[in-house]
């Protein structure tokens, strides 16, 4: 028997350039590695259609998003009202294949009691009201704080009123699949891990580095205050060499870091020169302000780098609190600097990480354990 499976994708999943598309690309080759046909669907504003996706699947249909005023409602989330869309659910309709929702923002359907009969799968990317309520804590602007109060009410109303009406659900870290549990009383979700790059291994520098990174996508307002907490409660005293690096920092932030002598910025470093910059740091370094899902900048640096340092929020419940360091303030990110600025990293550090990581993050066998939950 053949196995059809419509893939619904809140964006259009190439190419590859930033952290929340890992996942759904490299979910396709993946998955077609196990004899799926994929019938790919892709919400597109702004990122066009993309022949790389047509190797994957054996269609490819682009569906505008619904933005502004038209997707404004007074029960549905901002992020599942601006996708919906009445030709993707006639397509849909057209067959009975299983459907596969990338993220709360594609379940517009799940309310259609026209797929009630139908296999519904939902991955769970963040838990997105708690997702929202941090950025409505961590954002400065009122209009968007107002924004982000009102979505954060609308998706756990959302959120709730939804677990019941998908086959299952997979979330990314083993926190989102516990509240999901524990908070919105969901029965039907398990774990299953990111798909990651095939080519990615375990690609540590052994030794020593000169100094202390961060790096991010310094546009995003939570990422700038991170870095902003990292430059005035870590390293305004502490003299070790720290680097801010990551795409279009503000003006705020770059004369921030150049008021000491031990810190500075690199603005809009190419690929290759943040993967070097990352490999050659001795410490890695990810506070972050969210706690919801799983951190891409995180995985890139075990897999690449050398030590690395995170709070809580970063890594708890993702499974990779053993392979990293964690502080919980600045005083605690301080000292645990200090122990580690001059502590070589070793090849049993690098072997640690690679019996790890190899075993959570490995496409084949997670694309298997899919196929299984979908098809028995």
């Amino acid at each position: 028997m053949e196995k059809h499976l419509h893939i619904i994708t809140l964006n259009v999943p190439f190419p590859v350039d930033y952290g929340g598309v890992f996942d759904l690309f490299y979910k396709l080759p993946a998955l077609q590695q196990q004899g799926v046909k994929i019938h790919l669907h892709c919400f597109e504003y702004g990122r066009g259609h993309q022949a790389e996706l047509n190797k994957y699947c054996v269609s490819v249909n682009y569906y505008p998003r619904l933005e502004g005023h038209k997707s404004i409602s007074t029960c549905t989330p901002y992020i599942v009202a601006s996708r919906r869309n009445d030709e993707l659910l006639e397509t849909l309709l057209k067959d009975d294949y299983p459907i596969f929702m990338e993220g709360i923002h594609c379940t517009y359907l799940l309310n259609d009691k026209r797929f009630s009969e139908r296999k519904k799968y939902v991955r769970i990317h963040n838990v997105e009201y708690q997702y929202y309520k941090e950025l409505y804590e961590s954002c400065s602007s009122p209009m968007k704080k107002i924004y982000y109060l009102r979505e954060t009410t609308l998706l756990k109303k959302y959120e709730a009123s939804i677990v019941e009406k998908a086959t299952a659900f997979w979330g990314v870290t083993h926190k989102d699949v516990s509240i999901y549990q524990e908070q919105l009383g969901c029965n039907r979700i398990d774990y299953l891990p990111l798909y990651l790059p095939p080519e990615w291994e375990v690609n540590c520098l052994i030794g020593t580095g000169n100094y202390c990174l961060y790096q991010a996508d310094l546009s995003v307002e939570v990422n700038e205050k991170a870095a902003i907490w990292l430059l005035e409660k870590v390293f305004k005293k502490n003299e070790i060499p720290f680097v801010v690096a990551g795409k279009n920092p503000s003006k705020k932030l770059i004369e921030l870091a150049h008021r000491k002598m031990h810190t500075c910025i690199v603005a809009n470093p190419g690929e290759k020169e943040m993967q070097d910059m990352i490999a050659k740091a001795q410490i890695n370094i990810l506070p972050s302000f969210h706690s919801s899902g799983i951190k891409l900048k995180l995985l890139n640096a075990l897999y690449n780098g050398r030590h690395c340092l995170v709070n809580g929020a970063t890594v708890t419940g993702t499974g990779l609190e053993s392979i990293c360091h964690i502080g919980a303030n600045a005083r605690e990110f301080t000292e645990i600097i200090q122990q580690l600025v001059h502590e070589p990293f070793t090849q049993q550090e690098t072997n640690k990480r690679k019996e790890l990581l190899h075993k959570m993050f490995n496409n084949q066998n997670n694309a298997r354990k899919q196929v299984e939950w979908i098809w028995g």
